[in-house]
């Protein structure tokens, strides 16, 4: 399995998103009711993995009907992995899971990929477990690393297999000291011959569609949206560094094999667009999206 079955990629490098539920790049899923504020307008509420509300419905037909015929699996796929959940590290994010954000964020960033990108993109959210056989039919997966983020022997040897291969992984969702001692530990295990290396602002991921002048840094959505503040997410900052840092594994050939966001949460700036117009425009729409695109279109092409 090899990242070049991602070459057919091609993005709209003037693509912009838009508010709004209907006209432009807007109206994705998320708790709040459609339309709020005029923003990106939403759908859901209670957690489910079933779509049953007729207007999201609606939009994964619509996106399935890009399709075309015979090619359905042709297509890029968002995929979370699933895993155990455990309580051995620290820090915050105990109380999270493989599954946090989900399904509203996957919901939303697959159809913001559909309206704002040329990319075919599979309809509604995967979920897959660690196995060898699932992990093989997908070149890109997204991990929710946290405290409970407790891989076992066997999943370890899974992933490293599926990264020697070819394969990339997004890891985030955590903030804090602890957290990340605990999350670098577990990434520790994967390859613990190789170095986990801190990127620059200067790495070619920053700039590869949209050019980002700074770190992008989502905050929970619940959190007050002062920059670099601790009341971002409640967790400790020993060190006082509450500022986003970006971490890479790469193979013998220098090909980036995981990315890690340290003091980020992408997966609010997906899920929660369209509960408030502060968050959607300085955070989803200017950096949970536009970044996540620049990492697709990175991975896909080295």
């Amino acid at each position: 399995m090899l990242l070049s079955s991602l070459a057919w990629l091609t993005l709209v490098a003037t693509a912009q998103f838009y508010p709004g539920g209907g006209n432009g790049p807007g109206g994705g899923f998320g708790r709040g009711g459609r339309g709020r504020g005029g923003m990106g307008g939403g759908f859901g509420g209670n957690r489910s993995y079933i779509i049953s509300d007729p207007a999201e419905q609606a939009m994964v037909d619509k996106m399935q009907k890009a399709l075309k015929p015979g090619f359905e699996d042709d297509v890029f796929t968002f995929a979370r992995l699933i895993y155990t959940p455990d309580g051995g590290g620290g820090g915050f994010g105990r109380g999270r899971s493989w599954d946090d954000d989900t399904p509203d964020a996957d919901l939303n960033l697959g159809f913001r990929l559909f309206q704002v990108t040329s990319l075919k993109v599979h309809p509604a959210f995967k979920y897959i477990h660690i196995t060898p056989q699932e992990m093989a039919d997908y070149p890109f997966v997204y991990m929710v690393a946290n405290s409970r983020l407790a891989l076992s022997e066997d999943e370890v040897k899974i992933v490293r297999h599926y990264l020697l291969s070819g394969g990339f992984l997004m890891a985030e969702d955590f903030w804090g000291d602890s957290t990340w001692e605990y999350v670098y530990g577990q990434f520790k295990r994967i390859f613990p011959d190789r170095e986990i290396v801190e990127l620059p602002l200067t790495h070619p991921i920053f700039h590869s569609v949209f050019d980002f002048k700074d770190f992008p840094q989502m905050p929970s959505a619940g959190g007050r949206y002062y920059p670099n503040a601790p009341s971002w997410d409640n967790a400790d900052y020993p060190t006082g560094d509450h500022f986003p840092h970006y971490y890479a594994i790469f193979d013998d050939h220098d090909h980036m094999m995981a990315l890690i966001c340290r003091n980020n949460h992408y997966g609010d700036g997906w899920e929660h667009e369209g509960e408030n117009e502060d968050y959607f425009k300085r955070f989803s729409m200017a950096q949970a999206y536009p970044m996540f695109i620049n990492i697709l279109f990175y991975a896909s092409t080295h």
